[in-house]
């Protein structure tokens, strides 16, 4: 266990109470091409090629991130005008249970093209500052939604939308990234993502949501994208 600590504060919902945590992480993982349909998929992998990114090694494949680049924040600073996000659920172990949440990886893309492990450490990753306990929604999972807008001089467009189905089970990434003994306390995954209509793209602002359609509930989180002065 890394002796990094960094506290992210939570609201959590458990059956119909919500009580307000903060729970320390110590490690943060992406886990990137968990499509579970192939062609869609192949989608997201050419839609990345078009930016010059090359196809991974393994799929699914599990990048490490600083943990200290998971925040709530309602903004974030990147460098330059390269980046964008892409909405993900992710799963935590705080204190032996199992927790489902929704954030952001956002990423470098023009790094992304020529490192992917970095571009994945050069952006914060955002997360909704509320979690679901994972046991609630494991009996309708094939139910959950995700999604995301790019907001942009007023306008929300859509930017993607899809069932957690399109990427392979919680507990199947688990089992390959940590094997049978699971995730370490302390442990958050991000577990995949959605092919971007119209193409990856930046956007100064980004939005995303999971929604439980069987429980009438979701979490929604939106946070500004504030674009630093490259000089070279």
């Amino acid at each position: 266990m890394s002796t990094l600590a960094y506290p992210l504060a939570f609201s959590i919902r458990c059956g119909d109470s919500v009580t307000r945590e903060t729970m320390t992480i110590h490690h943060a993982v992406i886990a990137g091409w968990t499509g579970r349909d192939v062609a869609a998929l192949e989608k997201h992998i050419r839609e990345l090629e078009a930016l010059g990114v090359a196809r991974p090694a393994t799929v699914p494949i599990f990048y490490r991130v600083a943990a200290s680049r998971l925040t709530t924040a309602a903004a974030i600073e990147v460098a330059g005008g390269d980046s964008s996000g892409e909405v993900e659920f992710f799963v935590l172990r705080h204190g032996g249970k199992l927790y489902l949440g929704v954030g952001s990886d956002h990423t470098d893309r023009k790094v992304e093209s020529y490192n992917v492990t970095v571009s994945k450490q050069m952006c914060e990753k955002p997360v909704a500052p509320e979690l679901w306990a994972f046991d609630d929604v494991a009996g309708h999972w094939d139910s959950l939604i995700l999604r995301s807008w790019a907001c942009n001089a007023g306008e929300r467009t859509l930017y993607q939308e899809g069932p957690v189905t399109a990427m392979r089970p919680p507990a199947e990434l688990i089992a390959l990234h940590a094997g049978a003994a699971g995730l370490d306390d302390g442990t958050l995954m991000f577990c995949g993502t959605l092919a971007a209509k119209g193409g990856i793209r930046p956007a100064p602002r980004f939005e995303f949501e999971l929604e439980d359609p069987v429980r009438g509930l979701r979490i929604a989180h939106g946070y500004d994208v504030v674009a630093l002065p490259v000089l070279g």
